[in-house]
């Protein structure tokens, strides 16, 4: 299945059945949150899940964003109304990072099929399709299962081994992981062999992704279809998702280092590299 869906052929579907389950994941980094971009506006019948609190566990040692508990996972999407054949469609304003995190996590615990809409809520809207305030009422409990590993994962001794042996990608800004500023982890740099492919690179103004010759073009000339491997990581696992995302409209594979470098931080002994090319300290 692809991993990306139009508005209008989300808008057919929703006409003409079967109606697939709408997710809203709506995220800021900062900004209003979440519930409160669903409060203002979301499609109709999609439930909301939060980013923070459902696809996400506790800030920590693991990282800002590591994996959620699963068996609470598992309630949260019952919930929702999900069983393990259900049809998904997940969405945020926009950005796509909200997005991106719910589909590679659903992805990682064994739903096949889970699907992106293309551009959000705001290419939703400037399709001129219906948006509304009403929260659906609660669906009939749902029977999904889930079950970790459907899709790679990489631990901190993975994401290291990996950027020695294939190809890790950092999906945060170049100035970041070079090493030059950090606004929101106590340390810069980069995990030593990783090579910066920013998001900014390989999404639009609106944070839409590229089309798929383009994010082969510029994917091609990151390496990653001289390499059998490729990770992906980021900040806290979130932008990494969408990363991952853009790999898979390719046919590529990634495996997602969840804690990324806001884990990779936690142990001093872990060697940090900074600058264009990577001098390595620790």
């Amino acid at each position: 299945m692809p991993a990306l869906i139009a508005p209008a052929e989300l808008a057919a579907a929703l006409a003409s059945g079967p109606v697939p389950v709408l997710v809203d994941v709506q995220y800021n980094l900062a900004g209003p949150a979440g519930r409160e971009l669903y409060a203002a506006a979301h499609l109709p019948g999609a439930r909301f899940l939060d980013v923070e609190r459902d696809l996400a566990g506790p800030p920590g040692p693991r990282g800002r964003h590591p994996l959620p508990d699963l068996a609470a996972l598992a309630q949260t999407l019952r919930r929702l109304g999900i069983d393990d054949s259900s049809d998904i469609v997940v969405y945020d304003q926009g950005t796509g990072l909200g997005a991106a995190r719910a589909w590679w996590l659903l992805s990682y615990v064994g739903l096949r099929a889970v699907r992106v809409l293309d551009g959000g809520l705001a290419a939703w809207k400037r399709a001129g399709l219906p948006v509304t305030t009403i929260v659906p009422s609660p669906a009939p409990e749902g029977s999904v299962t889930v079950q970790a590993g459907a899709v790679p994962l990489l631990d901190a001794q993975g994401a290291q081994r990996l950027a020695g042996t294939g190809l890790l990608l950092d999906a945060r800004a170049r100035e970041r992981f070079e090493g030059r500023v950090e606004p929101i982890d106590p340390v810069a740099g980069h995990i030593p062999g990783a090579r910066s492919a920013p998001l900014s690179e390989f999404t639009d103004s609106e944070g839409r992704l590229l089309d798929r010759e383009a994010l082969h073009a510029y994917f091609a000339d990151q390496g990653v279809f001289e390499q059998a491997q490729v990770g992906a990581y980021c900040g806290s696992g979130i932008t990494a998702a969408a990363l991952a995302l853009a790999l898979k409209q390719i046919g590529v594979t990634a495996a997602v280092y969840v804690g990324s470098w806001s884990e990779w931080i936690t142990d001093p002994d872990r060697p940090i590299a900074t600058g264009p090319e990577g001098s390595t300290r620790g």
